[in-house]
């Protein structure tokens, strides 16, 4: 899908795999106006941002995809267990057996000693940067201003 059409020299200096500038001196030195060079390469960023977009939404529908058929699979899977009730079966397609497992159960007020409990910690970045704002010192700790280009 290409929404502009992009100089084959300009498309030549960045690695197709990687999206790494691999000619950069060969970019600087394209003979074209800057004006020219400049709009190429925002269009070819406008296009390469369409394409992550369109890629994006496709990951989401095969997502979709693959949970339906995962959920088709399992009550599938629970329908056969119940409809042969342990009993093998066996024709020239498939074979269906049973397997011994065993998994834990934990009642809602059962009381777990420390020693099998996990605890993530994560720092609130959302309140170091208010507190940051407001005027407070955490040592380790700063506010970095920075420039994030917008191509429109």
């Amino acid at each position: 899908m290409r929404l502009y059409d992009i100089p084959k020299e300009i498309e030549a200096c960045v690695d197709t795999e990687t999206g790494e500038i691999i000619d950069i001196e060969r970019l600087d030195a394209l003979k074209m106006e800057r004006d020219e060079k400049v709009s190429n390469i925002a269009c070819f960023i406008k296009d390469l941002a369409a394409e992550e977009k369109a890629i994006g939404e496709e990951i989401k529908a095969l997502e979709r995809r693959k949970i339906a058929a995962r959920n088709k699979k399992e009550n599938l899977k629970q329908y056969l267990a119940g409809f042969l009730d342990g009993q093998r079966f066996k024709d020239a397609r498939c074979s269906i057996g049973y397997r011994r497992t065993s998994h834990l159960e934990i009642a809602e007020d059962a009381s777990i000693p420390d020693e099998f409990l996990k605890r993530t910690v994560t720092v609130d970045k959302a309140g170091l940067t208010k507190a940051i704002k407001d005027g407070g010192v955490i040592e380790g700790v700063s506010l970095v201003e920075g420039h994030n280009i917008q191509i429109r």
